[in-house]
Parts: structure tokens; C-alpha cells; sequence
């Protein structure tokens, strides 16, 4: 960009802060280009219609805009085929090519599974056992399979909380398990929910926890550990998170009252900063300049913290998204808090741009598709409101099923929702494919 160009929008920007009317469409692509967040090299193409690991192909809740699932749904309403899953799981689902893949458990018998279903149909393909025992699951919120698997085009990887310990388990696409390693011990605190995250050819892995834990690389292709780092003696849930940001891919990590960035190849500390609280659920955002944390315990906060090295903290404020990941777009932060409203804030102040009220307690992640974010709370209800920092404007409200704590997935213009139903008077999970239903 040239320097003319630059300073025209650094002026559009501050007339637009002191109130002058809209901008035009060239200058508002213009200062959306100032925001745009890199890809990282991670080594893989990935198709619109595929969504492979937790959070989707980008990482960040950023569903493909070349797509129009329904607005309106409802058990009777754009619903294409339901699939029975045996189990309890919170995990979301993963999409690739004609399979779709998901963790269960059996609370019964302490068992840990991968459940392969057919994408078009939802018939039940295969399901193998990876832990027939061990299972651990503390809080209600909490199951044993509340993780979301990933796939690398050859392996199917997922990692589980078993037996006092964390292991990472590789399933060929046929499910016949090829590799397993236990990462470290496992002191259970509330639940375990962290999923893999890929790079390149490894597989990263947390097990924090307040026994102390680690997180660690491992080759994706035989699950020998290529570097390992030893993590604080506190409880943690979030994901290993790699982002591009201050000009380099960065495996950021938070909780354990820090934010962390390591060289994903090597482990190395990049820098370290306080800036989290001890324990975090959500997987962090970039805008390219700073990591967006949020936490729930001991104290409610997001916070804003520049990913150059020199530790800044450029703003915390004190709002309590403990569950459900933040979405971060043009230079804003969409969340949904957990009690049940919806927000937006200036990405590089953390200045409230409104707020509003949508009902019900949150757990699952919002999904951003171009202008719209879809947002689903405990009780199956899923608001549809518009991206935008103007204002709140909610598009839609649907109800399907009930017990939902997975994020549901938008892809190839269909959504996988996973949730349960009460069937013969017992509790049962379905994962449901809604779509645009022929006419």
C-alpha cells in the first residue's frame, strides 16, 4: 500500500470516529484491507466445502461467505436427515470429503469412541473403540469426548482425557487406530476439552492441568514426540491455537495466568506475558497485531495483548465469555457472553460498540458467515444477528432439540448441529444436518 493511499484512509477512519457519515464502498474495502488477518503456512489446502479441525479451516470460527444455509429451522423445517449417536459428547463435529467424524463416550462403561458417519446420508460408516475404560468426566458441563478430532488428509487425530492421563490416538479414514501417546498425567479439575490443532507435520496436544502438565508436538504420521514443554501446575482447558500474526505463525497459548507463544516447530518461547486468567476455555483471535484472551475464573476478563514481543497489554475489560470463543473481523471483536448476550467491541481499545440481549446460557462458539454470526445457547435455541459495529440486529431465532454444548459447524451451505432429544423417555443425542430443503 502507498503512502497517499495509507494516509487517505487513516483519514477516513478519524472523520468516521468524529461522526461524519459513511464512507464509500472503495474507502470501507480499503480499511478492510488494513485488517486483513494472513493465513498460516500451515501446508494445507483446504476445500470450501471441507472443515477439518475445531473452529474451522481458518481457525477462528470464519465460515467460507460462499454459502447460504437456512436462516429458519426447526425439528420439522429444513432438516435433511438426523443420525442417532450412541453416548454423550460436547464435541463439535469434523467434515471432509463424503465422511463426517465425532468423539462419544459411554458413560456406563467409561469408553472413548470415534463415530464415522456418511455425509450425505448420516448413515453410521463405522465407530471404534479407542479407550474401552477410563473415561473422565467431573462437572455436568464436562463429558468424556468433549473434544473435536481433526483431520490431516491420512489420519484422523483425536486426544482424550483417560485413566488419570492425556494420550493423542491417530484412526486411519477405515478407523482402524494406527499410533497412540500419552502426552502427560492428568489431574481431573472440572473436565477435559482441549482438541488437536495441525501444523505442518505435527500435532499439537495440551494437557494442562493442576497436577502439571505439558504441551507438546508430536509427528502426525507415527505420534513420536518432536519437542515438549512442561506447562504450570494449574487447571486449563483451551486449545494450542496457531495464528499469523505480527508477521510469523506463533502457537499461542492461554490460562495458567499467562499467554504464551512458542515457535510451533521447535517449542522455543517466542515471548510470555501475563494477561489470562488461570483458567480459559475459548481459543484465542488475531487481528494481526494482538491476541484477544478471555477467561472466567478467577475473574472475568478479555483482553487485548500485542503479539510483537514486547508484552504489552493494550486493554482489559472485565466481561465474562468463559466459554464461547470470541470472533475478531475488519478490526472488531464479536463474543457472545455466557449469561446470554451478545456484543461487540473495538478490537484495538476493547470500546464497547453495543450490546444485546439474546437469552439463555452460552457454551457453544458463534460461527461468522460473511455478514451474519450464528450463535446457539444450552437450550437449542440459535439467534442469527448481523456482523456489524453499528448496531445489534437480530436476523433469526430457531429451536432444535435441547442439552446443546457443541458448537455446530456450517459447511457446503449445511449445518451440523449436534444435540439431544428426549427419546422413549431417556436422553438421546442426534447430530441433525439442516439445510435448504427442496420445495
Amino acid at each position: 500500500m502507498k503512502r497517499q493511499q495509507f494516509l487517505h484512509i487513516i483519514q477516513v477512519i478519524s472523520l468516521a470516529l468524529i461522526g461524519v457519515p459513511a464512507i464509500s464502498s472503495a474507502d470501507e474495502t480499503a480499511v478492510k484491507a488494513l485488517f486483513e488477518v494472513k493465513a498460516v503456512s500451515d501446508g494445507y489446502q483446504i476445500a470450501e466445502t471441507d472443515w477439518p479441525w475445531w473452529r474451522g479451516p481458518s481457525r477462528d470460527g470464519q465460515a467460507s461467505r460462499n454459502q447460504k444455509p437456512p436462516l429458519t429451522w426447526s425439528e420439522s423445517e429444513n432438516i435433511l436427515w438426523k443420525a442417532p449417536i450412541a453416548g454423550r459428547g460436547y464435541g463439535s463435529p469434523i467434515v471432509f470429503g463424503d465422511k463426517i467424524v465425532l468423539a462419544t463416550s459411554d458413560e456406563s462403561t467409561g469408553s472413548q469412541s470415534v463415530v464415522c458417519l456418511d455425509r450425505s446420508s448420516g448413515k453410521q460408516l463405522w465407530s471404534t473403540i479407542v479407550h474401552p475404560t477410563g473415561g473422565m468426566r467431573k462437572n455436568s458441563k464436562s463429558t468424556a469426548a468433549s473434544t473435536t478430532p481433526a483431520w490431516d488428509g491420512k489420519h484422523i487425530i483425536v486426544n482424550f482425557a483417560n485413566s488419570d492421563a492425556v494420550y493423542a490416538t491417530a484412526l486411519t479414514i477405515e478407523g482402524k487406530i494406527q499410533w497412540q501417546t500419552m502426552i502427560s498425567k492428568y489431574v481431573e479439575h472440572q473436565g477435559y476439552g482441549s482438541s488437536p490443532t495441525l501444523y505442518q507435520s505435527l500435532v499439537f496436544i495440551n494437557a494442562d492441568n493442576k497436577g502439571g502438565g505439558a504441551v507438546a508436538a508430536l509427528n502426525r504420521t507415527d505420534g513420536k514426540i518432536v519437542w515438549k514443554r512442561d506447562r504450570a501446575t494449574k487447571p486449563n482447558y483451551s486449545s494450542p491455537t496457531v495464528l499469523n500474526t505480527a508477521g510469523r505463525d506463533q502457537l499461542i497459548m492461554i490460562g495458567c495466568d499467562q499467554v504464551v507463544s512458542y515457535d510451533p516447530l521447535t517449542g522455543n518461547t517466542l515471548w510470555e506475558v501475563d494477561g489470562a486468567t488461570t483458567e480459559c476455555v475459548t481459543s484465542t483471535v488475531t487481528d494481526g497485531i494482538r491476541i484477544f484472551t478471555s477467561g472466567g475464573y478467577p475473574k472475568n476478563h478479555i483482553s487485548a495483548v500485542r503479539t510483537d514481543g514486547t508484552n504489552k497489554l493494550d486493554w482489559e475489560i472485565f466481561e465474562r465469555v468463559y466459554v464461547p470463543s470470541l470472533l475478531c473481523t475488519d478490526g472488531y471483536l464479536f463474543g457472545v457472553l455466557d449469561a446470554g448476550v451478545a456484543a461487540c467491541w473495538k478490537a484495538d481499545t476493547g470500546k464497547e460498540q453495543w450490546k444485546g440481549r439474546l437469552g439463555g446460557t452460552f457454551s457453544a462458539s458463534p460461527v461468522q458467515i460473511g455478514e451474519q454470526i450464528f450463535a446457539t445457547n444450552e437450550a437449542g435455541e440459535t439467534f442469527v444477528f448481523r456482523a456489524s459495529p453499528r448496531e445489534f440486529e437480530l436476523l433469526a431465532k430457531n429451536k432444535l432439540g435441547e442439552d446443546v454444548l457443541a458448537s455446530p459447524v456450517f459447511v457446503g451451505s449445511r449445518i451440523y448441529y449436534r444435540a439431544s432429544i428426549p427419546t422413549d423417555g431417556k436422553r438421546q443425542e442426534f447430530l441433525f444436518c439442516i439445510g435448504n430443503a427442496p420445495k
